[in-house]
């Protein structure tokens, strides 16, 4: 099996030492994604902005290979306040996943995320073979 590094076109540009995401084999899992908007490299304003965003970040680095939210098989998401940004979270997973099925999700609360954000999320994905 290899290891297909990705760096599809519409992604944001990693800040480090990582990349927004691999393929192995039939998976793709994708790194952290925040609130980010892929042709400025910048945070955008608003919560529910910012946690929409990084959802889609993600699902544009899984649709690269061919996967989508439907074939997502686990998330985690990590949040700095539980008690505000949970239900917000929940909000943008219902809407993205039309009310359902939904992956299976871990939800942790952090003291600090990359420039101070309050949001990011990780995911992995089934992805068919292409052709």
């Amino acid at each position: 099996m290899t290891v297909k590094i990705l760096s599809p076109k519409g992604a944001i540009a990693p800040t480090g030492t990582w990349s927004v995401g691999v393929r192995a084999g039939d998976f793709v899992f994708v790194a952290g994604m925040r609130g980010i908007e892929p042709s400025s490299n910048i945070m955008l304003e608003g919560e529910e902005a910012r946690i929409r965003q990084a959802f889609t970040n993600m699902e544009t680095i899984a649709a690269s290979e061919g996967a989508s939210l439907i074939t997502c098989v686990r998330i985690v998401a990590y949040v700095t306040d539980m008690a505000r940004l949970r239900p917000l979270v929940n909000k943008v997973q219902e809407e993205l996943w039309h009310g359902g099925p939904y992956p299976p999700r871990t939800i942790v609360e952090v003291s600090k995320l990359n420039q101070d954000d309050i949001f990011e999320v990780e995911g992995t994905f089934y992805a068919p073979p292409k052709g």
